[in-house]
């Protein structure tokens, strides 16, 4: 009797059918599956994942595998002249079992797998327990909202269990949000502090920027000029306010788009997308549910959450001008 351990994976099958190329080919090494148990497996396969009957189904010969008991095959769907991506399957050596699994590495630490180096940072240290890594739009309403709720609600709760950096994920629709990335951290070069009173101030006042026509012109001059107001506030010497005003004035996008890259290879898609000790969280979700997560990840590194608080209302970000 051929079996499948996890009927479930029919739904993988569907997609791999769905996503036709020109490129895969079989492994030409191995032993061949006698005719017998290749249509065993072939009709197992069509009718878990109602297979179109004009898809051609290829399977491998089997190799060892690292599962003891299995051999590996490997299956192309082909149709119209295109194949699919190569899918592997277990087979048990007795031949009664065809499984799929989707072994995945566990062995790194979650909270290694986003980068919080050089960023700017509120709440506790580096070391400490939960690290909140949040790819912002600072164009994007979403963000805003999420931003006004995550200060000072979390650092109330948290204290110096939580270390939180910003990452940058501008998104193309909105006109203004990459050099609004660029110049908060052109600010950053020199003043931690000072990009997280644009950040803030930004968030809060993201609909003043471009006036009523909505001018991008506008936007990017009161950009700059509110960099630039920050040395002002932090009494920057004059030699950094001149490396401030040339970081401006060359809108290097170099670093935003490393920091876009790294995002869209962890999946994001979409802002906010906050990640909690890894754990990814995406949307401007209930306040309520950021804790349960932050929550779950200091009971995994050893440490006892703080007693349940009532949920703090939507608090405006600081709305105090830089250079004021």
């Amino acid at each position: 009797m051929v079996t499948v351990l996890n009927p479930l994976r029919a739904l993988l099958f569907a997609l791999t059918i769905s996503a036709l190329s020109c490129h895969a080919q079989l492994p030409p090494t191995g032993t061949p599956l006698s005719p017998e148990t290749a249509r065993r497996v072939e009709v197992l396969i069509r009718s878990k994942s109602n297979i179109p009957p004009n898809y051609v189904i290829q399977i491998s010969n089997r190799t060892k595998s690292e599962f003891p008991g299995y051999d590996q095959i490997t299956v192309i769907f082909n149709a119209d002249g295109q194949s699919s991506r190569p899918t592997r399957f277990l087979l048990s050596i007795d031949n009664n079992t065809l499984a799929q699994f989707s072994p995945y590495d566990i062995s790194k630490d979650p909270k290694e797998l986003v980068s919080a180096a050089d960023r700017p940072a509120r709440g506790g240290p580096k070391d400490a327990p939960v690290l909140i890594v949040l790819f912002d739009d600072l164009e994007c309403p979403f963000c805003a909202k999420m931003h006004a709720q995550l200060f000072p609600a979390l650092t109330d709760r948290y204290k110096d269990q939580v270390h939180i950096v910003y990452r940058d994920f501008p998104l193309d629709q909105h006109p203004w949000a990459l050099r609004a990335a660029i110049d908060a951290n052109c600010v950053a070069a020199s003043s931690p502090n000072g990009y997280w009173t644009m950040v803030d101030y930004i968030h809060s006042h993201a609909s003043d920027f471009g006036g009523a026509d909505h001018s991008l012109a506008k936007a990017n001059e009161a950009l700059d000029n509110l960099a630039l107001a920050q040395a002002k506030t932090d009494k920057t010497d004059k030699v950094k306010t001149d490396v401030l005003a040339a970081c401006i004035a060359k809108q290097d996008a170099t670093t935003i788009n490393a920091s876009r890259k790294e995002a869209e290879t962890l999946g994001v898609e979409a802002t906010p997308a906050l990640f909690i000790n890894g754990e990814r969280v995406e949307g401007a979700l209930p306040i309520e549910y950021i804790y349960r997560v932050i929550d779950s990840a200091l009971v995994a590194a050893g440490k006892t959450p703080p007693p349940p608080v009532p949920v703090p209302p939507l608090t405006p970000a600081p709305s105090t001008t830089p250079g004021n």
